[in-house]
């Protein structure tokens, strides 16, 4: 979630080019740091609900339940949770399916949530029904998406949700040299994912999704109030405080007036990624070939979707206050925002901002091994967010919905 520029892609697999080199610092799209911001004493507890299986034990795990034959393993990259990207062969006669998977073991305190998990898991297979590029889960010899699994001999014998993910082609956002228009269709993305949830996603297990005080949502931004000690006093915890003082006085009212969906929550720069699908190096184009990371589904609202997706898309911009129009553009094509969403936008991508950077302090606080990884890669968020602000609400959001407003008369521009 927050900015750590690389994806732990706590639900889904890793694309290619995603190298075990990355330090396993705190990532993007983990329920880690709402279960560590659960309480300021867990650090030690964390530790033991992480599963730590061998490779060896990983494999006759996908043989055992899933019946699969693993030719090739490697570990991926994971704070709280376990994932192997793995390889399997298939007997002559077998029946068809994926060659790679990335095989997902959840964390034992995550683990106790298996509304929230099958949730999450059956919002994929829905998705890729519906023709989005989505993992889907190959069933376990049972017949089930997941299964609870014994793990290690560690104390208490904890218990670990397994699944077997299919494996996603392409490269994370992150990796490419962005331009507006794949800004454009990251928009277009966030709104027909969204839209598709909320119109067509009725399963049971969709309840689990009314998740309250979870810290990542953004209307919970004045939740930030109990961590912004961890960034002392300086001139950053003083935007930050304003960021949160403006946001209970003008979103907070208005929330009830915001059209109401499931968010995905977090399109981060490492949860889409992308193909090529021009041969120019000039001019690239670029088509969505993965999303990744449902973990921080919840009911929220259509316009905390793209302000989540500028938010994200900004840090991979060399122009970012430009960023917004562009994703706007591709998100109104799709669903026009009203007058009062348009109006909360600029202090919904601060809010965005600040939830990042402010549970990054928190949590380096916590693990301080990762302390400096976090603080490099969180001053590109603070540079951005201070911008926001010294060029003010006004002039931002006049570049936003003028560049979006240039849409309704040409394509994209590249």
């Amino acid at each position: 979630m927050f900015l750590v520029f690389f994806a732990d892609r706590n639900l889904e697999p890793p694309g290619r080019g995603f190298g075990s080199s990355v330090p396993p610092a705190i990532a993007p799209g983990s329920q880690r740091t709402r279960d560590t911001m659960s309480s300021g004493n867990d650090r030690q507890a964390q530790t033991f609900t992480k599963p730590a299986l061998s490779e060896k034990e990983a494999t006759e795990l996908v043989d055992r339940v899933f019946g699969l034959k693993v030719s090739w393993i490697r570990p991926l990259p994971s704070y709280d949770d376990q994932n192997f990207h793995v390889r399997v062969s298939r007997s002559k006669g077998a029946a068809e399916g994926a060659d790679e998977y990335v095989l997902k073991i959840t964390n034992s305190e995550d683990s106790q949530e298996p509304d929230l998990i099958e949730a999450q898991t059956q919002a994929m297979m829905f998705l890729s029904a519906e023709g989005f590029p989505s993992a889907t889960p190959h069933l376990t010899k049972d017949g089930n998406i997941m299964s609870l699994e014994s793990g290690d001999t560690g104390p208490g014998n904890k218990k670990y949700m397994v699944r077997l993910l299919t494996y996603l082609p392409g490269t994370p956002v992150a990796k490419i040299a962005t331009n507006t228009q794949i800004f454009y269709e990251i928009g277009k993305l966030a709104a027909s994912l969204d839209k598709a949830l909320s119109e067509k996603f009725h399963h049971p297990s969709v309840k689990s999704l009314h998740r309250g005080q979870f810290i990542w949502n953004l209307a919970n931004v004045p939740l930030l109030d109990q961590y912004i000690y961890a960034l002392g006093q300086n001139k950053y915890r003083e935007v930050v405080e304003q960021v949160i003082e403006q946001f209970k006085g003008k979103v907070i009212p208005k929330l009830s007036s915001f059209r109401a969906c499931i968010n995905h929550g977090d399109l981060n720069d490492h949860n889409i990624l992308v193909d090529s699908t021009s041969a120019s190096l000039e001019n690239p184009q670029y088509r969505v070939s993965g999303i990744l990371d449902f973990s921080d589904m919840s009911y929220g609202y259509y316009v905390f979707e793209v302000a989540i997706a500028i938010m994200y898309m900004m840090i991979e911009s060399p122009d970012p206050l430009s960023v917004g129009g562009h994703v706007l553009a591709g998100f109104e094509s799709v669903l026009p925002l009203t007058e009062e969403e348009r109006g909360a936008l600029f202090l919904l991508v601060s809010g965005r901002f600040s939830q990042s950077l402010v549970i990054a302090a928190h949590t380096a606080l916590l693990y301080p091994e990762n302390e400096e990884y976090l603080m490099i890669t969180a001053k590109t968020g603070w540079k951005h967010l201070m911008t926001m602000f010294e060029v003010g609400q006004e002039a931002v959001e006049k570049t936003w919905f003028e560049t979006a407003a240039a849409y309704a008369t040409r394509a994209p521009a590249q």
